[in-house]
């Protein structure tokens, strides 16, 4: 018998089908793969499981129980977890109280904290995932929220965990050191569900694995060991066969479109964050920034973009000084911006998909026309848009929080490289998006850089760095460690870099080549 059984679960939203008679079986001790196509209907039915959502038809079995789980507290009592794609977290509370909400630790008459603490520190310590229980998570990184929904999983003894695209914002390290921690998990009883685009991952962790596809199972319990390649496994998520070669020419840069120069920037915990960094991305040029995240990526992309004010250095677009401006002002300058967090930067969820389309060009024609929108046009354009970035949703005029969060993703990502921008900052463009959207973005990029634009391209996936950047700038510490042309940017020394160390080959190369 099967440690978790889904049996026929059906959800409806309206008139759209999520989950079309699904069946799913996971045996106890595996990690099992939930594969399938933004959209196809994966973290619906694993909300079903958490008790986010009440399935419309079908049945939850949990070692041989029948479960009617209707709410996450339910779900939690019953030793299931969950890590979502979009972090579960309060900003303004500390860590430990993020962990402690809605938990009691055992004691007659308060919460105690410092105990709480305590354990959640011994807990970070044992699975290298060290995260200070007094911090304010407002204050942690993406990737420090990624580990510390996973440590709060772990912390609330769960036996069945979820894990929703947990190494969306991993460094290749802090993957690895996942993956151990999983075996380990695995190896003491726990089952895990994995939801994950990168078929590397699946095939390096995973046992089992089960494909939806628009709602419906397409494979059921395919056994790792017999999938022979990822071009198979690829096949099984979307349908047809896909190229997984991103097929790019030689650059040939033109002037400099963005410069920086040496750009410095403390923030109010009088923490350096960027350290005199000097580079240029020039027209025709895709120029990637690997590093761990944390070490100035974010500070660097709003200092650019003007959402913080540096303490010195500056920032030059198509030569003229715009370091201070406003966003507005900016991105005016011919800039278009993927943002690192679709929620709080690009999208506004309560707005409409056509509102959103407009946030930054609502008095510009052919959306407006003498101070009045043009929603008949509005409407056209946007359309057009998610037929070709594969937008799946009921309508234009569905509220964007309503999509998923690929689909939010690929609308962000459409809605800026249709603006035919002269710079294009792309902060983690396909976080989260299936094999075939993945592939069809990174090669939008590549058409943008030959159509002339500048890319600056920001990426926790160091593949993806090395793949289509023409130059690659490590960043440790707000420092470029080296800027090195894609034919020596080999995985092991940006590896090296990325971590802070600079052996005899890589030292001094960024004086050479930036200053």
């Amino acid at each position: 018998m099967a440690y978790l059984e889904l049996k026929h679960v059906t959800k409806r939203f309206g008139t759209v089908v999520a989950n079309d008679d699904v069946s799913l079986c996971v045996e106890r001790g595996q990690i099992h793969a939930l594969l399938g196509e933004n959209g196809a209907g994966k973290s619906t039915l694993m909300n079903i499981l958490y008790g986010l959502y009440a399935p419309t038809e079908g049945e939850v079995w949990l070692d041989g129980q029948r479960l009617d789980i209707r709410d996450p507290k339910q779900a939690i009592a019953a030793g299931i977890g969950m890590v979502h794609q979009h972090f579960m977290l309060i900003p303004a509370l500390t860590v430990i109280e993020n962990v402690m909400l809605g938990y009691k630790e055992i004691s007659r008459f308060r919460l105690n904290l410092h105990q709480a603490a305590q354990r959640f520190t011994a807990l970070a310590e044992k699975f290298n995932m060290p995260i200070s229980p007094w911090e304010k998570v407002e204050d942690l990184t993406i990737g420090q929220q990624q580990r510390l929904e996973i440590l709060k999983a772990l912390f609330r003894n769960s036996k069945l965990l979820i894990l929703d695209e947990p190494t969306a914002v991993l460094t290749p390290q802090e993957t690895a050191t996942l993956f151990e921690l999983l075996r380990q998990l695995t190896a003491d009883g726990l089952t895990i569900i994995f939801i994950t685009h990168k078929l590397g991952e699946v095939m390096d962790i995973c046992d089992q694995c089960t494909v939806l596809r628009q709602g419906r199972v397409a494979a059921a319990n395919l056994a790792i060991s017999d999938i022979h390649s990822h071009e198979e496994l690829a096949a099984l998520m979307v349908g047809r066969s896909i190229d997984l070669v991103t097929h790019k020419t030689e650059a040939r840069p033109g002037k400099p479109v963005l410069e920086v120069r040496d750009l410095r920037y403390t923030d109010q915990e009088n923490v350096s964050r960027l350290n005199g960094l000097s580079f240029q991305v020039r027209a025709g040029e895709i120029v990637g920034v690997a590093g761990v995240d944390g070490n100035g990526q974010s500070e660097l992309v709003r200092c650019i973009t003007g959402l913080l004010k540096p303490e010195s250095g500056a920032v030059a677009l198509e030569g003229v000084d715009v370091t201070g401006r406003r966003p507005k002002e900016i991105l005016e300058h011919g800039v278009a911006h993927i943002p690192e967090d679709r929620y709080k930067m690009a999208m506004v969820k309560e707005l409409s998909i056509n509102e959103n389309l407009i946030l930054m060009s609502y008095d510009k024609e052919p959306y407006s026309k003498h101070g009045i929108l043009q929603w008949k046009e509005i409407t056209r354009l946007n359309e057009a848009l998610c037929q070709k970035y594969e937008v799946k949703t009921p309508g234009v005029h569905e509220l964007a929080g309503r999509l998923s969060g690929g689909n939010q993703q690929k609308f962000v990502v459409g809605r800026e490289l249709d603006r035919a921008a002269k710079l294009i900052i792309a902060v983690y463009p396909d976080r989260g998006l299936d094999i075939g959207t993945t592939k069809y973005i990174q090669s939008r990029l590549v058409e943008e850089r030959d159509r002339g634009a500048a890319v600056l391209l920001l990426s926790t996936e160091l593949d993806e760095i090395l793949e289509l950047s023409d130059t690659v700038l490590v960043l440790y510490q707000g420092r470029i460690m080296a800027r090195l042309p894609q034919k020596d940017a080999k995985r092991e020394t940006v590896g090296l870099l990325m971590a802070g160390v600079q052996d005899d080959e890589t030292a001094g190369k960024e004086g050479e080549t930036i200053c």
